[in-house]
């Protein structure tokens, strides 16, 4: 659960390579045991923002604290305190995965026992295996070990679940949900809206080096788009006069009348009066689906362009 204490604080962040601006200042706080997500397409400025907080990267201006660190001048100390899940993990071809997390282990002052990571990230079976044996899941999998040999108190997760299949996306977002149970604060990036809905108590949506909505999911999409749409399939076709509470709202009819879509601010009171109409016009309600407004709706809004383009 989160709490009121700050594990990373952003100020005034810019970053630029040359002419090219990559983080145009940008300010942010993630608060203690919370899962708090970096949103936007390839090349908005996520990875660079992380990469700064992690230490591996110079920032050009702007103050940041990552546990009581400055990354750019405390970075042993940080990286002792810290796990790190790049979106890309390479390691040698001949190397057994037990050997891989027992040299991670030795470079910090702190671990916890291997055995154990390996049987909570569905790895034992794997330990003596060689790296280049292993699949695209199971090689993610040892990523995250790598990132928590440490028993770290925050995870930075750079797109920990792109390239992977269904299976094992679910596979990480429990582990996500564990440590998050666990009380630890994770970092993470993605341009899965559905990743993010699930797995964040609030994001930053991030375009062109810049935050452009800061806020739980569910705040951001009512702050940008408070109205949810409503589509109901009947068995017959609607009339031609639509009761008056509809003449408020701005509504559809498709499907030679039988289908209608409502867009409405309060959709549990106009679904019960939209199954009230239909009941007394004497129609069988054949299907009924409200969809609210995700992230995706949310950022074509703020942009005009898909998270993932």
């Amino acid at each position: 659960m989160a709490s009121n204490a700050i594990a990373i604080s952003v100020e005034g962040l810019r970053k630029s390579y040359g002419a090219v601006e990559a983080v145009r200042g940008i300010d942010f706080d993630v608060r203690t045991g919370e899962v708090f997500g970096l949103l936007g397409p390839n090349g908005a400025g996520k990875t660079t923002t992380v990469e700064i907080l992690e230490g591996l990267r110079p920032r050009s201006a702007g103050r940041v604290d990552v546990l009581g660190y400055d990354p750019a001048v405390q970075v042993r100390r940080l990286k002792d305190r810290i796990g790190v899940c790049l979106q890309a993990t390479n390691l040698p071809e001949k190397m057994r995965v037990h050997e891989a997390l027992d040299l991670f282990a030795a470079y910090y002052s702190r671990s916890v026992p291997t055995a154990s990571l390996l049987e909570r990230l569905q790895l034992s079976e794997k330990r003596d295996s060689y790296y280049s044996k292993l699949s695209g899941g199971q090689k993610q999998r040892v990523a995250l070990a790598l990132a928590m040999v440490n028993d770290p108190q925050l995870l930075f997760l750079d797109e920990p679940t792109t390239g992977l299949d269904p299976q094992v996306r679910l596979e990480i977002h429990k582990v996500i949900e564990e440590l998050k149970a666990a009380g630890r604060t994770v970092v993470l990036t993605t341009h899965y809206i559905e990743e993010a809905e699930r797995l964040c108590d609030r994001v930053a949506i991030v375009d062109e080096g810049r935050i452009i909505a800061l806020g739980a999911p569910r705040e951001i999409q009512e702050r940008t788009l408070n109205t949810s749409v409503i589509t109901l399939e009947c068995s017959g076709p609607f009339p031609g006069d639509v009761p008056p509470f509809l003449s408020d709202l701005k509504y559809t009819l498709q499907k030679e009348r039988r289908s209608l879509s409502v867009q409405c601010v309060h959709p549990a009171r106009t679904v019960v009066e939209l199954v009230k109409w239909i009941d007394q016009l004497g129609l069988e309600l054949a299907d009924i689906h409200l969809k609210r407004p995700t992230l995706e709706d949310v950022f074509i809004e703020l942009t005009g362009k898909r998270l993932r383009e």
